[in-house]
């Protein structure tokens, strides 16, 4: 498990941001934009990897770089932020079109990661159920994938489950539009911790991580 430190809130920048939307009004956003990813199949095909696993790196890496993505409230409700997150990624079994849960350690390194998830993936591929791999870590966020439909929004997150400030990020079905490639991607956050701002560094960042890599 990754360690994490404490936010000093009464001097925090957010601070009255933050009480003000887990005491008086509890708002939950999503936004999804288009990322262009021609790049990052051109790169999978040259190179023989898996564009999901590879795209579940990117995305990772994109989450640790910003820390109100990493934040969570400890057993004395004290606000942290974890030195990492890892990423908890569906898998899904065609024969009876169900899926699972399944996670693997982030890290920073894309090979070490992509032979890591790439194992995990084919480790727990026929384990059905909610929860392929046991276990999982404290310090997760989700990503899934919902290749069949080409969404313009999506919106996902615990009913009734109070605050979980982890954001949920699920990919479309990619498909071409003129010279690129686009992906619609979701993100799902709360607002005591991730404003406007956060939610535009993010798609920033992710389109500058999947030019890089491919």
């Amino acid at each position: 498990m990754s360690t994490w430190k404490k936010i000093d809130v009464e001097n925090w920048t957010r601070r009255e941001h933050f009480e003000y939307y887990t005491k008086i009004l509890k708002v939950q956003y999503n936004m999804t934009a288009n990322i262009k990813v021609e790049k990052l199949l051109d790169y999978c095909h040259q190179n023989g990897k898996k564009f999901y696993a590879s795209l579940i790196y990117l995305v990772s890496k994109t989450v640790n770089s910003i820390d109100n993505f990493k934040m969570f409230q400890d057993k004395e409700g004290n606000l942290c932020i974890w030195e990492h997150v890892v990423p908890n990624y569906t898998i899904f079994h065609d024969d009876d079109k169900t899926f699972s849960d399944c996670w693997t350690d982030y890290d920073e390194d894309f090979e070490t990661f992509y032979q890591n998830i790439t194992s995990d993936m084919e480790k727990y591929k026929d384990v059905k159920g909610i929860k392929a791999r046991k276990n999982q870590p404290e310090n997760f966020y989700c990503v899934s994938a919902a290749p069949w439909t080409t969404f313009t929004s999506f919106n996902s997150r615990i009913v009734g489950g109070g605050l979980q400030f982890f954001p949920v990020i699920t990919m479309g079905k990619y498909e071409r539009a003129g010279e690129h490639v686009l992906l619609p991607v979701n993100l799902n956050v709360i607002h005591a911790v991730c404003d406007g701002y956060h939610a535009g560094l993010f798609f920033e960042t992710l389109q500058q991580e999947i030019d890089a890599l491919g």
